[in-house]
């Protein structure tokens, strides 16, 4: 029993610590990047990892798609109009206790109901979520001066070195 215990959490582990890839996904809610053309020069980008996995690195694979994209068009930069994740917005603190209390009445008898819960995250720390997608917008030229261009070129170069030494 202990040992089929050991595997079970070995195995829970592992799914949660596991590192998704920069892959095309084969379905609409499988791991890996998708697109969607809206316009011609325009497009949504999403990357999904089924179990969840870290913001950023979510983030810099549809980042690393959307430069893609770009270069595939034969354009040279691009613009992220928007941004979302599924992230929970506040992050993971610690362990945590959470009491409940509810009541009823049913006729000539009436019950009072407690319960209590106990939360310890085992992940890394870190924001996690199961999908990031951009809005991106797709241009020629002199990359405008504004945050939120991206020159393709660079950022494919630079994210591909990145995700190489992880």
């Amino acid at each position: 029993m202990r040992r089929a215990l050991f595997i079970l959490f070995a195995a829970m582990l592992a799914a949660c610590v596991s590192t998704p890839a920069y892959v095309p996904a084969p379905g609409p809610a499988e791991t890996g990047y998708s697109e969607t053309q809206i316009e011609n020069n325009r497009y949504f980008v999403t990357y999904r990892s089924r179990n969840g996995a870290d913001v950023k690195l979510i983030e810099d694979y549809a980042l690393l798609r959307a430069a893609d994209i770009t270069l595939a068009n034969g354009r040279e930069w691009f613009i992220v109009d928007r941004r979302t994740t599924d992230a929970p917005r506040t992050g993971e603190s610690g362990p945590s206790i959470g009491v409940g209390v509810g009541g009823g009445n049913y006729g000539r008898s009436s019950g009072v109901g407690v319960g209590v819960g106990f939360n310890i995250p085992l992940g890394g720390g870190g924001a996690r979520a199961s999908a990031a997608t951009l809005e991106i917008r797709l241009g020629d030229g002199v990359k405008p001066d504004d945050p939120n261009a991206y020159d393709a070129r660079s950022v494919a170069m630079a994210l591909r070195a990145q995700l190489a030494r992880q």
